[in-house]
Formats: structure tokens, sequence, C-alpha cells
């Protein structure tokens, strides 16, 4: 897809959301059954059912997705695509490269090891290595919009409002 055509798919939505600007709100949704059988849950992906369990650091056994990994893979996920996305509209080629994220936890919080220890990360970083021959005031545009319209990003940097509810009897 290149500029041209990126903005024009574009065009009806955003002309959509400006002038009925409930229409952009979209409820996004994962499910995952518990069966069971052992400390794990099947999640639906859309593709495929990832089954998530612990990290060999909490007892797991390694054959089953970490949810930290799952978090992180979103974030590279869709930071590599938002890239994407603003490369094509600034009209800046970029032939391939690799988008990172890592995160540093400490297990003594998920395990309640010791209190003052958090229980999530601590840190987390992405980084993107490009084959690109964007000059440093692109590439620092490109980091700054790709930053500012990737969602998950943004949802880790700025943490939406919580709600959790649990209910019993219901199967």
């Amino acid at each position: 897809m290149d500029t041209e055509e990126l903005r024009a798919t574009q065009a009806p939505l955003k002309d959509k959301y400006r002038e009925a600007p409930e229409s952009a709100l979209v409820t996004l949704h994962a499910d995952a059954e518990l069966d069971g059988l052992g400390i794990s849950c099947k999640v639906e992906t859309g593709r495929a059912v990832v089954e998530a369990g612990l990290h060999p650091a909490t007892g797991g056994d390694g054959t089953l997705a970490c949810s930290g990994d799952m978090l992180l893979e979103a974030l590279a996920a869709c930071a590599g695509v938002t890239l994407r996305a603003v490369a094509t509209s600034l009209g800046l080629e970029v032939r391939g490269g690799r988008v990172r994220a890592e995160g540093d936890l400490d297990f003594r919080g998920t395990l309640a090891v010791a209190k003052d220890a958090p229980v999530g990360f601590r840190a987390i970083r992405l980084s993107f290595a490009l084959d690109t021959d964007a000059s440093e005031d692109e590439l620092a545009t490109l980091k700054k919009l790709t930053e500012r319209y990737c969602v998950v990003f943004q949802t880790l940097r700025m943490p939406p409002e919580f709600a959790v509810t649990l209910s019993a009897g219901q199967g």
C-alpha cells in the first residue's frame, strides 16, 4: 500500500468519525477459557487458540505462552504496524527492519516473596532497527508519530480506567 492508497482508504473513515464521533468508539474484546486442567487458559486470537500458562520463573515448564511475553508481543506488533502506517503516510520508504519490545520483571512480586517487589513490568523498552534511507529528522518524526499513534504503547504509558468483575455459578 502506498501513501495515496492509505489516504484513500482512511479518508472516508476520518470523515465519518468527524461527522459522527460516536461511530469511532469501538469495543474490542478478548476471551479466554478456563478448562480446569492445570494452571492455564486458552485465548482465542482470531487466527489461532493460544494456551497461556505460568512462566518458568513462576513454576511453568515453558511449553505454554507467557502472558507477559504476549503483552510485549502485542506492543511489538502494534508498534510495527503503526510505524509502517506512519512511514507510508509520510512517504518514507522502509524496506524492512526489526521491532523489539523487552521488559524487566521481578518475579518476587508475582510469587509474593517480597512485598516491596512490584508485580508487573518495572521497565519496558521498545526499539526499531530499520532498513531505510530516511534522514535523522525524518526518523525523529517517524518515532514521535509512532509513539503518539500506537494504541498499545499509549495504553501502557497512560493506563485507562480499569474495572474487574467476578461472578460464580456461570458455566
